[in-house]
């Protein structure tokens, strides 16, 4: 067993090292990157007389929305999409296997198996059921909005096919048509301070707390605040939470949120509070002008400060079971339903304010654009994440899968005809499926869903319902991990979680297709396209997945990766 957990530990770690080792890059000219901001192709390196575009989502995403020559997208979509290359795949077949043996040892039938009991979903086949439906129901919207970005294409480069380095660039180009929307201008009303204060405001209002600074206490680093959280009512203390808010050299680079004391019930029936750390990247007033974030690091930052509010409401009375020791598919369902706040003008304007006029808040006009670019290709996107939750989920649960070959096959299906990029396997370069989400990919998707019936259900006629919220806070963020996930979302609810609400807020029509397998290709059999039962393990998915629904995360230039 130890030597098991071992050899894992390695695999995994070596998957990590291969995929970041070095900084690979390739060399275009000028022309080759025409559409590209001045201001980008300042930054770049130059070597040999041409410019290096590093194999990094700093260079390549920016490249991928704005670059209009289609040759330079695929070139560097495919590069980027060969990270970790064919020694990653191997490992992760080897990894794959050591995690199925481990999980043998223990009595299980496989990884999944082993992975899954003790979250909400159970099972594989739960897992495949949950994700056959949201597909299923996405296909009719992601067929839509695909036929927008192939017209896009076939409108400024003829008939030459689209593909999958084309995705980025044409939704860019379809939101500048669809949406008034100018992120720089955006950024002006989004002061940090302004920014922070308002978060405030929308948590204390909703969960009935109070938060306080706590002045002349040592920390690391002087611009470190720390905050003690009460019950606005009875003035208990419920916690603390230090703020690390700005960027500086040598410091964690994400933005997180680390439990570093949990909440529990000592024997002499005093509650030792709990204690968290939120550390962001904002960036530092600069010669009195204030800092200004970016829209997307406002949402970030109030994601995480949800889960900073749950582990401070966690009432549990033991620390194994303390705030955010909750089960992995529930523990982000709190911070994906409050991030829904960022969409919403009410709370938007709440937090912003043009930083030359601090009264002067974003306009409801530039609120709905947000919201409209958040829904935007909301289909696509999805099943984007879907194909490697479905890949993730049949590599964790049976044995002797090529991976290979089973995303090739996969691929063209699921992604509405669109062939994998030649040369490029999504398995080589996806960390998830080497740590931290092995089994458990599915869990965002299913955080998401779920939220979606909350938010429908308590909160989209009134953002700040106090009761709703008080509710939330006592019923769903107090337990921790003492209680069922899915008992605590029913009692909250008044029933069963509901994953229509989700299907209703992306517009999408609910059908049904014919009854079919997943053909999974074994490693040992050769890809006979005319005869799948001689060449393929049939891996029977209860839910009977049809294999068209799909798309994956996968974008070799995703910053999602």
């Amino acid at each position: 067993m130890e030597n098991l957990k071992s050899r894992i530990d390695e695999l995994s770690l070596k998957y990590i090292e291969n995929l970041n080792a070095g900084t690979k890059f390739v060399l275009l000219n000028e022309q080759e990157l025409a559409g590209m901001p001045r201001e980008f192709l300042m930054e770049l390196e130059k070597t040999d007389g041409k410019l290096k575009v590093l194999l990094t989502n700093f260079h390549v995403t920016p490249i991928l929305e704005h670059c209009k020559i289609g040759a330079s997208r695929k070139l560097i979509a495919v590069a980027y999409g060969q990270r970790g290359g064919a020694e990653n795949l191997d490992i992760l077949e080897s990894l794959v296997e050591s995690r199925h043996k481990f999980s043998q040892l223990l009595g299980y039938s496989s990884y999944a198996e082993l992975v899954l009991e003790p979250r909400m979903a159970r099972t594989s086949s739960k897992v495949f059921e949950f994700l056959e439906e949201v597909s299923a129901n996405l296909n009719d919207l992601a067929t839509r909005e695909l036929k927008v970005l192939k017209d896009l294409k076939r409108k400024e480069e003829g008939d030459s096919p689209f593909g999958m380095e084309d995705f980025l660039f044409y939704m860019r180009r379809a939101e500048e048509q669809q949406l008034d929307l100018e992120f720089g201008e955006v950024k002006q009303y989004f002061p940090v301070s302004l920014v922070l204060s308002g978060i405030f405001k929308i948590f204390q209002d909703l969960f009935g707390l109070r938060f306080e600074e706590v002045k002349d206490c040592e920390t690391w680093h002087d611009t470190v605040r720390l905050f003690a959280v009460r019950d606005v009512t009875s003035n208990d203390l419920l916690g603390y939470f230090y703020l690390d808010t700005f960027f500086r050299e040598g410091k964690f680079a994400h933005t997180c949120v680390v439990p570093l004391q949990n909440g529990w019930l000592a024997s002499n029936g005093t509650r030792k509070v709990a204690i968290a750390l939120l550390i962001s990247q904002c960036p530092k007033q600069i010669d009195g002008n204030p800092a200004l974030l970016r829209f997307s690091e406002v949402v970030s930052l109030f994601h995480e400060f949800s889960h900073v509010v749950h582990h401070m409401c966690n009432r549990a009375t033991f620390s194994r079971f303390s705030g955010l020791r909750s089960e992995g598919d529930f523990i982000e369902i709190p911070s994906q339903l409050l991030e829904r706040w960022c969409y919403e003008s009410v709370s938007l304007k709440m937090m912003s304010g043009f930083h030359q006029d601090m009264t002067k808040s974003i306009t409801s006009e530039m609120c709905k654009s947000l919201k409209r670019r958040h829904d935007s290709f909301a289909g696509l996107k999805l099943k984007q994440e879907i194909l490697l939750c479905l890949a993730d989920q049949i590599i964790h649960s049976s044995e002797n899968v090529d991976i290979v070959e089973l995303l090739k096959h996969l691929h063209p299906k699921v992604m509405l005809g669109i062939p994998l990029l030649e040369g490029t396997n999504p398995a080589s370069c996806f960390s998830r499926l080497a740590i931290g989400y092995e089994a458990i990919c599915y869990s965002y998707i299913w955080s998401e869903v779920f939220a979606a019936d909350i938010f429908a259900s308590k909160f989209q006629d009134d953002l700040l319902n106090h009761y709703a919220g008080l509710q939330f806070r006592n019923k769903v963020l107090a337990p921790g991990g003492a209680k069922d996930p899915l008992e605590i979302l029913s009692d909250y609810l008044g029933r069963e979680p509901s994953i229509r609400p989700f299907i209703e807020n992306i517009s999408v029509s609910s059908f049904k297709e014919p009854t079919i397998l997943i053909l999974v290709r074994s490693k040992t059999a050769p890809l006979d396209t005319n005869d799948s039962t001689s060449t393929v393990v049939l891996v029977k998915m209860l839910q009977n997945w049809t294999e068209k629904y799909f798309c994956d995360r996968y974008l070799p230039f995703t910053p999602l990766l």
